[in-house]
């Protein structure tokens, strides 16, 4: 029996739909599960295409051709190591292990150093689209050594979503930096899925708009500047009825947010690296509070609101096209906010990152995909060196046009005390950055004052420190 062209561990959903689409490019793909039933249940499903199953580690290395290509497709953690445990007694020098789960990229450069010790290649690929773009073509990011990409690369481009003829998929940088940029993506998108939610709260709570009606706005908002995935499937949740209660379905569902840690691993990085992205930290810590229902509930009975009846006075204050307008503008910020993380950390990680290159692969089968990232491919192909995307002449002239709207949004917000810690939080960003002096000079003078950390003047140089008492 012809050996397979490339062998896949792990047969959860994604890992499920990533063979099939392997398979349906023209390989021949070997699949393993550690529970012998999930791969027979596959087997089931892909009856009569060209997958072989393997109830055995070493029955699956056998099935490949070399240098054996090995996909992972397993729970991030302790589990990638087991299987790369169980795997290097059968591996040879040259073979590719590639793990496709939500890594921490700090465990991919770790893995990465252990195995070329040994003389296996590693790549940590990103991968973005759910169970849909992992069948139909997702978006990919990998990440490794070079010989590596070399040897995965026809068929990573081959599966991957295409845009406009070209392959969603493009070699990120050595070590971690694939997973470093999925990381990013997951930020991002929690970022937009927080404006996003914010938009449809001001609709509900200020203007009182159905859910009918908001999911007109959105299917508008889709076919101009906003147009996007995200925006295109809330317009469809919002018009689907709960055929329990007749009501819209979004209304019956719990306002608990869940999470699975690639957002707080972007504001942690952020941190890290000193670079400000609020408002990517910001749609964090509002599903960590959406995640506190019972305090919340209970502090909705004895919290003072503001002293503002919502009467249609205040409710005409405030319209469709400026909750638009601020929209727009954060989701600039936030993807900015991004951007000037992955600028930082490859200065940090010495990484070469094609920022331009991953907008354009960001366009197709991952869940931020957007008509927007054109410009940002283009802000780039403008100008390499592109401190921050706020300055770039395209989004510049975009924020100057949105920012009455944008600011009369977050004002009304405020007054009528509705929260929407994205769209404030980004104008605080925007705020601060086209601000040539900010009031860190009284900052620095308190830290001087209670702890000598000493500081620099604007009119000589030095380093300089003030005895402030003479207590």
């Amino acid at each position: 029996m012809a050996k397979a062209d490339v062998g896949l561990i792990g047969l959860a959903v994604m890992g499920q739909n990533l063979a099939l689409n392997i398979e349906s490019r023209g390989y021949r793909i070997a699949v393993y599960n550690r529970t012998g039933e999930r791969t027979q249940e596959f087997v089931q499903r892909a009856e009569g295409k060209n997958v072989v199953p393997a109830y055995s580690i070493a029955d699956f290395v056998a099935q490949l051709t070399r240098p054996r290509r090995i996909i992972l497709m397993v729970q991030a953690g302790a589990a990638v190591d087991a299987v790369i445990e169980q795997l290097l007694p059968y591996l040879e020098a040259g073979d590719v292990i590639m793990d496709g789960g939500n890594s921490y990229f700090t465990d991919t450069r770790r893995r990465q150093a252990a195995l070329q010790e040994q003389g296996i290649l590693f790549l940590g690929a990103g991968i973005s689209g759910g169970e849909e773009g992992a069948l139909r073509g997702p978006s990919i990011m990998p990440g490794g050594t070079r010989k590596a990409w070399e040897l995965m690369e026809p068929i990573l481009r081959q599966i991957a979503a295409q845009v406009d003829g070209e392959p969603c998929c493009a070699y990120i940088g050595s070590d971690g930096a694939g997973h470093f940029v999925k990381m990013v993506h997951n930020g991002i998108e929690y970022g937009d899925m927080q404006l996003i939610c914010e938009a449809y709260f001001l609709m509900r709570e200020v203007l009182r708009l159905s859910a009918a009606e908001m999911s007109e706005v959105f299917s508008s908002w889709n076919k101009e500047e906003l147009q996007s995935y995200l925006i295109e499937i809330t317009a469809d949740i919002l018009r689907v009825i709960d055929p329990e209660t007749g009501l819209p379905l979004v209304d019956v569902i719990l306002d608990t947010a869940g999470h699975k840690g690639t957002g707080k691993w972007t504001a942690q990085e952020g941190l890290n690296l000193g670079t400000a992205i609020p408002t990517i930290a910001e749609a964090v810590f509002a599903r960590y509070l959406s995640a506190r229902k019972d305090e919340r509930t209970t502090a909705a009975e004895v919290l003072a609101a503001p002293d503002v009846h919502r009467d249609l006075q205040h409710l005409g204050r405030l319209t469709i096209d400026d909750i638009r307008a601020a929209l727009y503008a954060a989701k600039i910020c936030s993807y900015a906010q991004g951007f000037a993380l992955l600028q930082e950390a490859a200065r940090e990680y010495h990484w070469h990152l094609d920022l331009g290159q991953i907008a354009l692969i960001w366009r197709g089968g991952c869940i931020i995909r957007a008509q927007f990232l054109n410009h940002i491919k283009d802000a780039y192909a403008h100008e390499p060196k592109l401190q921050n995307l706020l300055v770039d002449p395209h989004f510049r002239d975009v924020i100057a046009a949105n920012q009455k709207g944008w600011r009369k949004t977050v004002a009304c917000a405020a007054q009528l005390g509705v929260p929407i810690p994205g769209f404030a939080s980004a104008l605080a960003y925007y705020d601060a950055y086209r601000q040539a002096r900010l009031p860190a000079n009284l900052l620095q003078a308190q830290r001087d004052y209670f702890g000598a950390h000493t500081y620099q003047r604007v009119d000589k140089t030095g380093v300089f420190h003030t005895q402030w008492t003479n207590r």
